[in-house]
């Protein structure tokens, strides 16, 4: 198929459709946004709790982010906290294994993770968008030390068993060939008066200097085979020093065989707000955060604590929960308030006094199936041998995608890989269904078809099916459009003497940052009513 043809074929709306998957992701960004899943922090600077709350007790249940940000403010205005944990470790799913940890799933399956000292994989969380100003707030102010995480790597792979022969394809040269291509045709379109219903001359001659420049295109406007665009795309041979020094061109990817590989729709990936260079990590781990709060409100956290009733009356609230390290020994806590950060599948499952409606809002939000596999490599032949350093190489594979560690860069020893990172569909729940071992066998021989130097290079790995975790039975509250503007404010609402946060009582699930916003909102809340009654 030729140019002209795909240039005859296609309506201006089209075309325009088209480039849009290269000139950014608005579209894209807006459909996120309507589902929560993409929107800005709305993070307004330190929270302000003014007013003399009188020595009145607030119990919190979880310490997460969500609870522990509760804790540290409350405690701060003087309030008397207590907060009651699940596990055996504060933090939630912010939450790093390193060599020697050991995690039960449900099924009753337990891992020791074998990484070399030094070496780490992030479950739940792990990276930062810059925007996250809330969380970035508080790491800054508990001393949490960044550093960059590498996203968008050019030289990373696009990866389809369909396409190219199974051969995975640099992000470089799709994105840039696509851009090309797509440039030619609206140069092309333009020369013919095609846009002319809604571009005026001038406009069409601007839109011709910058596609000549966007898309690398040469004086005819065609993307072909030049130094110029090598010097976007790279080169069959780079420029060197000395005798028989000069560069030689690439060829670029003929645009049919860009568009039937369908990779081009990875690019977006890229271009999403949530993903926009730059983004961070704690250094070390992204427990780092957790631990920093744990630092300041540590204290306060009873651990093995598994709640099993929540009542409330005019006076306050009552919580039952069994200790963990003396099986059937039920315990009762009392307070004059509550602020659950129970994950809902969780809290669902909780004998709870509250309103029908925040009762049907609990009950309404599943959660999103996740998995992650961490793969430890005798050496880091991602940069050794194909010089990606950090991002993000994505496939369609199973696995979804392979993320390269974006720390001791250049390195001869050992290395980890996210080398699988699936989010809802069957592949999640197909990982989920497996023995632990059996997804990191999978793993390896689904990343084997991208890096063939997984066979001799591997070394351990541990793997994580969040719909089997024990304290969450699920990754972060999978809101829909309907169930948001059902059930959202229900389930954010002070009902009595509880209100709730975490991930899932905000328009950011799955984020840190939401986590916190729907803390710092929850606690304002209550603050008022405390001192307002």
């Amino acid at each position: 198929m030729t140019q002209s043809q795909f240039v005859g074929g296609m309506s201006r709306r089209q075309l325009l459709s088209l480039i849009g998957l290269t000139a950014g992701s608005a579209a894209m960004y807006q459909a996120m946004t309507s589902l929560g899943l993409a929107v800005e922090s709305g993070y307004k600077g330190p929270v302000k709790l003014e007013g003399d709350p009188k020595g009145a007790t607030v119990l919190i249940l979880g310490s997460g982010l969500a609870g522990m940000t509760a804790a540290l403010e409350l405690r701060q205005v003087g309030y008397k906290v207590k907060i009651l944990e699940y596990n055996s470790r504060s933090g939630g799913r912010n939450w790093t294994l390193r060599g020697g940890d050991t995690y039960t799933e449900l099924g009753g399956a337990t891992q020791k993770c074998e990484f070399d000292e030094g070496l780490y994989i992030n479950p739940g969380p792990w990276r930062i968008p810059y925007h996250h100003n809330g969380l970035l707030a508080y790491c800054r102010r508990l001393g949490v030390t960044l550093e960059p995480f590498q996203q968008l790597n050019h030289n990373a792979f696009l990866h389809s068993s369909k396409a190219f022969g199974g051969k995975p394809q640099r992000v470089r040269d799709i994105k840039i060939d696509f851009q090309g291509h797509v440039s030619e045709l609206l140069a092309k379109a333009a020369h013919t008066g095609k846009l002319e219903g809604g571009v005026s001359k001038e406009d069409q001659e601007m839109l011709l200097e910058a596609l000549r420049s966007w898309g690398v295109l040469d004086k005819d406007y065609a993307y072909t085979k030049s130094i110029a665009n090598s010097e976007f795309r790279g080169f069959a041979k780079d420029p060197g020093g000395g005798l028989g020094a000069a560069p030689v061109p690439s060829d670029p990817i003929a645009f049919s065989d860009i568009l039937s590989s369908r990779l081009w729709g990875n690019l977006a990936n890229f271009a999403l707000y949530e993903f926009q260079t730059t983004m961070f990590q704690p250094v070390g781990g992204i427990d780092m955060i957790g631990k920093a709060f744990t630092k300041e409100v540590g204290d306060l956290i009873t651990y093995h604590a598994k709640v099993n009733k929540i009542l409330q009356d005019e006076k306050g609230v009552t919580v039952t929960y069994e200790d963990q390290q003396k099986p059937g020994t039920m315990v009762e806590e009392k307070a004059d308030w509550c602020i659950c950060t129970i994950p809902l599948t969780i809290l669902s499952q909780i004998e709870m006094n509250v309103s029908g409606p925040m009762q049907a809002a609990i009950e309404a939000v599943p959660y999103a199936s996740s998995v992650k596999v961490g793969l430890q490599f005798k050496r880091r032949f991602w940069e050794q041998d194909d010089l990606i350093f950090g991002g993000v190489s994505y496939t369609d594979l199973p696995i979804a995608q392979i993320s390269y560690p974006s720390t001791d860069f250049n390195t001869n020893g050992k290395g980890v890989l996210l080398g699988a990172y699936t989010w809802n569909g069957p592949h999640s729940y197909e990982f989920t269904s497996m023995a632990p071992e059996e997804r990191v066998k999978r793993a390896v021989e689904y990343g084997a078809q991208i890096h063939p130097q997984y066979k001799d290079e591997f070394e351990n790995g541990i793997s994580m099916a969040w719909h089997r975790s024990p304290f969450t039975l699920g990754c972060a509250g999978d809101w829909t459009e309907e169930t948001r503007k059902e059930h959202y404010d229900n389930l954010c609402q002070i009902d009595g003497r509880i209100v709730l946060a975490g991930e899932h009582a905000s328009y950011i699930p799955a984020w840190m940052e939401g986590a916190i916003l729907s803390s710092l909102d929850a606690i304002t809340r209550l603050h008022q009513r405390v001192v307002s009654g």
